[in-house]
């Protein structure tokens, strides 16, 4: 069995930041690709960042210049730092972690999400 804990929402004002964190444990031998998702108030799902087990790292064109994600294999987790907040990033972030040696998207880990919201 696969346990993911997120943490780090909550409340921040426009231009605030945020970082939210996932640490993945349990039953999987190696981790693959991490990502951030989002649902947004208007139940829209959107694929926020990746960061593959190489390094490579891919952002939405909505957050790039205010978003980073970086992993720390070490300790199994994936960071969101969230910068610039803008009212428009409120949202449920869901983490997502694969295993190594699938492709992305072919067998996805969730976090129970953690609420974002940006007041103006």
């Amino acid at each position: 069995q696969v346990q993911l804990v997120e943490s780090g929402g909550g409340l921040v004002q426009a231009g605030g930041s945020l970082r939210l964190s996932c640490t993945v444990s349990g039953n999987l031998f190696a981790v693959g690709l991490m990502a951030w998702y989002r649902r947004t108030p208007g139940n829209q799902r959107e694929l926020v960042a990746y960061i593959k087990s190489s390094g490579t790292t891919n952002l939405a064109d909505s957050v790039k210049g205010r978003f980073t994600i970086s992993r720390d294999n070490t300790k199994n987790t994936v960071f969101l730092q969230m910068n610039s907040l803008k009212v428009e990033d409120t949202a449920v972030y869901y983490c997502d972690i694969e295993p190594y040696g699938y492709g992305m998207g072919e067998v996805q880990y969730w976090g129970q999400g953690t609420q974002v919201t940006v007041s103006s």
